[in-house]
């Protein structure tokens, strides 16, 4: 009982305020901005978010901004508490594996060991659980490429989308230029004989074991797994939670999102059509 009043008294200092919010900061809750439109329609630029650091595990903790590790990576996988990573569908804030000090966020759309093709707007997953895995859960979605089942866009959250008007075959001839693609070129007969200039029809990335394949709901807008490859656990930070804040590219606030969890963002047919117009490549 003394202890407990001791605590109570040490939360009402400043000093206990500090120390408090750091926890929470460090080890439960992150503030989190969405910056570019590579989620739209689900997450809008202007989003203000708190991001539940739990979600996947604890991850070691950064200083806020200068993102520098405050305590060593003592289990070799950027948590202090492992636990499962993201599965299928979840939306992810993670660190760009090529910038760690920068995050992302973007859907798991595929797990370690499962097979990634893109082609003609249209995403296929092969997971690894295997053929009586994906008949039983995907049944109206199987279809087959080079003699193998695959789940076709297995996600149906209302926000994610293709642009009819985007030539995304554009950007990865010229991403490949730069070799900056981690897919690379496959030929499938299923998906017709219309050849790309790489020699294929369709992208194929094989999933590292432990890592995830990370793609933009805007999906032609989005610069996503598909150009830099998947994401390792270390990586992981934690899963988006509410919007606590949100306004748009002219400060307009928009009330409407205040107060609502991601899970109703994404799945609530209002919101995907009441989101912005604009879309651009972005991270």
């Amino acid at each position: 009982m003394q202890f407990l009043k001791k605590l109570y008294r040490f939360s009402q200092s400043w000093t206990g305020t500090v120390v408090i919010v750091l926890l929470v900061i460090f080890f439960f809750i992150q503030a989190f901005v969405i910056p570019s439109g590579s989620m739209k329609n689900t997450l809008l630029v202007g989003d203000f978010l708190f991001v539940k650091k739990f979600s996947y595990g604890i991850p070691t903790p950064h200083i806020p901004w200068l993102e520098i590790p405050i305590l060593p990576d003592f289990n070799k996988n950027g948590h202090l508490i492992s636990a499962k990573g993201p599965k299928r569908g979840d939306i992810v804030v993670f660190r760009n594996p090529k910038n760690t000090k920068e995050h992302y966020v973007k859907r798991c759309v595929a797990l370690g060991l499962d097979r990634v093709v893109y082609a003609n707007k249209t995403l296929y997953i092969r997971m690894h659980e295997g053929d009586d895995f994906m008949k039983e859960h995907y049944k109206d979605d199987i279809v087959i490429l080079g003699g193998e089942i695959y789940v076709k866009e297995p996600y149906k959250q209302k926000g994610i989308h293709y642009d009819i008007h985007k030539n995304i075959e554009g950007d990865i001839l010229e991403y490949m230029m730069r070799n900056d693609f981690a897919m690379s070129p496959i030929y499938f007969k299923e998906l017709g004989t219309n050849v790309g200039f790489n020699g294929g029809n369709a992208y194929v990335f094989d999933v590292p074991e432990n890592e995830y394949f990370m793609v933009g709901d805007n999906r032609d807008n989005s610069y996503d797994s598909r150009f830099w490859g998947s994401v390792p656990y270390s990586l992981i930070v934690g899963s988006p939670w509410f919007v606590y804040f949100s306004w748009d590219e002219e400060k307009n606030v928009r009330w409407n999102r205040i107060g609502r969890f991601v899970k109703t963002l994404e799945s609530d047919e209002y919101f995907e059509q009441n989101s912005s117009k604009n879309s651009s490549q972005s991270y």
